[in-house]
């Protein structure tokens, strides 16, 4: 046998396991011991059914993609697949961890299969901007419906095994601890009853009903164009779905191989299969020792209940860890416990979590009024006002609070958090932990290494994000750090355009058409007109909207106007404020330009601050500034970011295209333009 298959026959029961550690992932080693499994047992008079099972802690979890646009070696999956689905003898997928992808298709060419509860099955492929495409998308129909294939495939979610068992995707549930005995049990009622051996591919009642019905998958592209816009893959997925109902089985699997081709070499693709490694990179630091212990964290202190105070300690009782709140006036506290309670019981309301979930949370938190109770907390995270003379003065009292090896975190957007830790006698404990708000929503935590942050404290930090299920991007102290100061050039380039001609529709649109969830004018009043850029001395185009009174959304419009419902239209006083502070700026109005022109015009600067960012050190890898942007100001995934699509667009039309701008490129991009470099691409 190959060295990750094992066989056994117990009572005529073959049962090949399958030890590929980490996930048993379908690799080259994997199919081989399929192949030399199931080839043995087909030969073996003495087995009457076969149990397929894995070591360690899970099912085959999916695919190598590690493989991907390789050359692979070893059986061919589709003629494992073959040996197992012609064969004459049951196969039972005895699934526990979860199978998911290539795995749970593995799963739906047995002929049947028997599940843990803890287990978790799924086709999770359109996160990679791919679609299940080895015969997913033409077997799950077939036992669960083509509505719910249609959720299940486009959504990609994991499903417990529970619900799974309800919605046909497997066919029993064993006891947890109990799979293998389970499964063999299950085998030979199998055997005893000698029933059909009926194959997922040539079952037709689940798909019947939906046979000559466009309409269907017409009317849930409608329903879910939002959520579809800009990526490939749903479509695709749909497109194939549809031929599960109205082809034979072959023309089926041809026409989804014809899809998967389609999307496997798409650039949307590839950027999304880019971010998936890139996501996991982010809390691989090259220079912090593998061996680093992190410091115990069992109890934590946020200073500050306002917005973000709140969603930091959120964060913390979801993971059921105490923490300590601590306010300056018992309004402020009861004000932000108050918000913390409604939030988990509007999550309640929705299905989310029980009341007693809710009460266990609350159980874990204690409001006080005096930084003297956060005196035996592990870690205590600091978000009162952004201005430093304030951070300093609380630094300087935790100081003299905190026990010996707390770690002192502040929130800091921009702040440098060096000065910041000089207000104490321990800068080697003080990190930054840069939530993004809502910080009980938003993945992203920016983890700021400080030029005295030991490695223990950084270690610690990681693991904290971790455990607090956010996506850690370890930056040096820089101003804004990484997604704040990679994305300000945009913003900056958006006032700077509106005054030459293109309207703040014309530059949201371009922007919203790229992918962006809204543009940057529509967000300004959103956000409110009055919270960008408070404080400046200079003349602003947002002051001079705001000595208007239109602060955006929440009064008189900004830079649009808004109805009743919040819809909003084109300003003629927006457009007047605009060309009057044109004419005191001096800007000459050159008229619209192309959706192209404006894009270039805002984020080629991204890319340029980017490079900046890399060459002062401030960020590990281009592929860290791609996942800030992604989830701190949800640039679109399927770009890949700011870094991979300027690798995409060509790095040397970008220099152009800065240099036509009058913008000096970066050292660093000028010259992997000139070399034929990438940022992303090795």
């Amino acid at each position: 046998m190959s060295q990750v298959g094992t066989t056994e026959v117990i009572d005529g029961i073959g049962i090949l396991t399958i030890d590929y550690p980490p996930v048993n992932a379908l690799s080259v080693h994997t199919r081989k011991a399929l192949d030399e499994g199931f080839r043995q047992f087909a030969a073996d008079d003495n087995v009457k059914a076969i149990v397929l099972i894995c070591a360690g802690r899970t099912f085959i979890a999916g695919a190598d993609i590690s493989e991907f646009g390789k050359n692979m070696g070893g059986p061919n999956l589709q003629d494992v697949f073959d040996i197992i689905e012609s064969g004459t003898k049951p196969v039972v997928a005895a699934i526990h961890g979860t199978a998911l992808g290539g795995g749970y298709e593995l799963a739906l060419i047995c002929h049947y299969r028997i599940a843990v509860p803890s287990a978790k099955v799924g086709l999770p492929e359109v996160a990679l901007g791919l679609l299940p495409g080895a015969g997913g998308t033409q077997r799950l129909p077939r036992i669960v419906g083509i509505p719910a294939a249609l959720d299940l495939i486009t959504g990609g979610a994991p499903v417990a095994a529970k619900k799974a068992l309800d919605l046909g995707m497997i066919d029993a549930l064993a006891k947890e601890g109990k799979l293998r005995e389970d499964a063999i049990a299950f085998a030979q009622k199998l055997v005893a009853e000698g029933g059909p051996l009926l194959r997922v591919r040539d079952r037709q009642d689940k798909v019947e009903p939906y046979r000559g019905k466009p309409e269907i998958y017409a009317d849930y592209l409608k329903k879910n164009a939002r959520a579809f816009r800009g990526f490939k893959a749903p479509f695709n997925i749909v497109k194939a779905i549809e031929a599960a109902a109205e082809l034979p089985f072959e023309q089926g699997i041809e026409r989804e191989r014809e899809l998967f081709t389609e999307l496997v070499t798409s650039t949307e693709s590839a950027a999304q299969r880019y971010y998936f490694f890139a996501e996991r990179e982010g809390a691989k630091v090259p220079d912090l020792p593998k061996d680093t212990a992190a410091l115990p964290v069992k109890s934590v202190g946020v200073i500050g209940a306002g917005t973000m105070g709140g969603g930091i300690t959120m964060n913390f009782l979801n993971a059921g860890i105490p923490v300590t709140l601590v306010e300056m006036s018992q309004a402020a506290l009861d004000r932000g416990v108050g918000v913390i309670r409604k939030n988990y019981e509007n999550t309640a309301a929705k299905g989310r979590m029980t009341a007693e979930q809710v009460e266990q949370r609350m159980a874990l938190l204690t409001p006080a009024l005096e930084l003297d109770a956060l005196k035996d907390v592990d870690l205590v995270i600091e978000a009162v006002f952004e201005e430093m003379g304030i951070k300093k003065d609380v630094f300087g009292k935790l100081d003299a609070i905190a026990k010996p090896g707390a770690i002192l975190a502040s929130n800091t957007s921009f702040l440098d958090l060096d000065e910041i830790a000089s207000a104490t006698a321990r800068p080697e404990s003080v990190v930054g932990l840069h939530f993004f708000s809502p910080a009980n929503v938003m993945r992203l935590l920016e983890i700021v290494r400080g030029a005295k942050t030991s490695d223990a404290v950084l270690a610690t930090a990681l693991k904290i994000a971790k455990t607090i299920a956010k996506v850690p991007v370890v930056s040096r102290v820089g101003p804004g750090f990484i997604a704040n100061r990679v994305m300000s050039p945009r913003s900056r380039a958006a006032t700077e355009l509106v005054l030459e001609g293109p309207t703040p529709q014309d530059i949201d649109k371009a922007l919203y058409d790229y992918g962006f969830a809204m543009g940057p004018f529509a967000m300004s009043d959103l956000v409110g007109l009055d919270v960008i850029g408070r404080g400046s001395n200079e003349r602003t185009l947002n002051g001079d909207l705001v000595k208007l009174g239109r602060l955006g959304q929440k009064q008189n419009g900004g830079f649009y106007d808004y109805d009743e419902k919040r819809q909003s239209s084109p300003s003629p006083v927006a457009a007047q404020v605009i060309a009057d502070f044109a004419k005191f700026k001096g800007v000459e109005n050159k008229g619209p330009q192309s959706a192209e022109a404006i894009v270039a015009r805002l984020l080629y600067p991204v890319v340029n601050e980017g490079a900046k960012v890399l060459e002062e050190g401030v960020a590990i890898r281009a592929s860290d500034i791609d996942v800030a942007c992604i989830l701190g100001y949800n640039w679109p995934v399927y770009t890949g970011g700011p870094m991979f699509w300027a690798d995409t667009v060509g790095l040397p039309k970008v220099v152009e295209g800065l240099r036509a701008m009058g913008i000096e490129p970066a050292k660093l991009l000028a010259d992997k333009a000139a070399a034929g470099g990438s940022f992303t691409r090795g």
